[in-house]
């Protein structure tokens, strides 16, 4: 590439950092690109550039494989049940200890090692995730798995407006019981961002978004009005493990956030491409 493409990239990008500068972007973290040293270290370029040039960002993590690693070093079984990790009373400890020690502690490590200002919490901290217990029609028992029902953002934007990151992580408060849950990361992505009123909220997921034909790469959906998901999940286009993502992209869209985006984690620098080029990936609800 030469120097003028360079230049070229940057012009473009402009509209797209004036666009964004000092408003509020929420990204879901997970997948892959947590466990792949070469999209992690791509990941954290992106949201420290995206910090420095005056984007507000909000990292929300999970850490399902360190949290399955850590139960097999201590020889616990990891169990699901319809998807949610069975969290007993030492499974919430082992919980607590890989998404707020080790997780959430090295994300921040290398935010900062990026030349970022970042902050490690956990929806514990000042309360910012209360949640009660999951419950189902079934009445199954996923143990200490919650459900967020109340979010407390004030440390959060004291945070964004100093200038920080926050990096947060998956668990919540027990709203009418004193215990502590392990909450769903991409809703409580959801949920912070819809607290704080972003003007994006990001998915990264393993899948390139909504597609008309699964096995068809070129088939991506590029955008979907909130409008059109009922009638698309009735084909069948949208179905399985997309529909908890899609519903939190509907509800994040309905309560008033502009655009969610469901996109995929594997391409590198994936979100600098969706947020400050003309391409864009993935999907975008409106």
């Amino acid at each position: 590439m030469n120097t003028q493409n360079r230049a070229q990239i940057l012009v473009e990008a402009l509209p797209y950092i004036q666009k964004y500068r000092g408003k509020v972007l929420v990204i879901k973290y997970g997948g892959n690109a947590m466990i792949n040293e070469e999209l992690k270290q791509a990941i954290i370029q992106d949201v420290v550039l995206l910090n420095m040039v005056g984007v507000q960002v909000v990292l929300v993590h999970g850490g399902g494989p360190e949290i399955s690693k850590l139960l097999n070093q201590v020889g616990k079984e990891s169990k699901f049940i319809n998807g949610l990790r069975y969290t007993d009373e030492q499974t919430i400890d082992f919980v607590q200890m890989a998404l707020c020690g080790k997780v959430n502690k090295d994300l921040v490590s290398l935010l900062e090692k990026a030349g970022g200002r970042a902050v490690g919490l956990s929806g514990l901290d000042a309360s910012i995730f209360k949640a009660l217990r999951h419950t189902d029609i079934y009445r199954t028992d996923y143990g200490y798995v919650g459900d967020i029902i109340k979010v407390d953002a004030t440390l959060v934007r004291q945070l964004l407006d100093e200038g920080y990151i926050p990096v947060i992580s998956s668990l919540a408060r027990g709203y009418d019981e004193d215990v502590n849950y392990n909450v769903n990361a991409d809703l409580a992505a959801e949920k912070i961002a819809i607290a704080l009123k972003a003007e994006k909220f990001i998915l990264l997921t393993d899948v390139s978004g909504v597609m008309e034909d699964v096995n068809d790469p070129d088939s991506l959906i590029p955008s979907i009005q909130v409008s059109q998901v009922s009638a698309l999940e009735k084909k069948g286009i949208i179905s399985g493990g997309m529909i908890p993502k899609v519903q939190c992209c509907v509800e994040a869209v309905r309560q008033g956030i502009r655009f969610a985006n469901i996109q995929d984690g594997r391409i590198p620098h994936s979100i600098l491409i969706e947020l400050l080029s003309d391409q864009g990936v993935g999907t975008v609800f409106y």
